[in-house]
């Protein structure tokens, strides 16, 4: 009983805190209104143009000074993908994932 408790309370400590949670939102919402990163709507827009798929999860973050939408989708064979698109222009950065190209559209 005591390992149970010890697990869930490290658990517990792995989980984001609300107030951590606010202060990305208000972050996202502040770089939204500066007019440095695209609305959430048009990155998904681009994920659907370059990609089959269905998107399962979305973070934004900052890396080396640039917001990337960080993307992961289910390919239609099954992978899962991360795309990493840039958020102020919505220009595809990276793709990963096993066999990746085999869900890109063709143009």
């Amino acid at each position: 009983m005591l390992f149970r408790a010890l697990i869930l309370t490290l658990a517990l400590l792995w989980l984001p805190s609300p107030a951590f949670a606010d202060k990305d939102a208000e972050r996202a919402r502040a770089a939204l209104q500066a007019g440095q990163i695209l609305p959430l709507g048009r990155i998904l827009e681009a994920v659907q143009r370059d990609f089959n798929g269905e998107v399962i999860e979305v973070e934004l973050d900052r890396e080396r000074g640039n917001w990337v939408y960080e993307i992961k989708l289910l390919a239609p064979h099954g992978a899962v993908l991360k795309l990493d698109y840039d958020a102020a222009s919505a220009t595809l950065l990276r793709s990963r994932g096993h066999d990746a190209d085999a869900a890109r559209r063709r143009r």
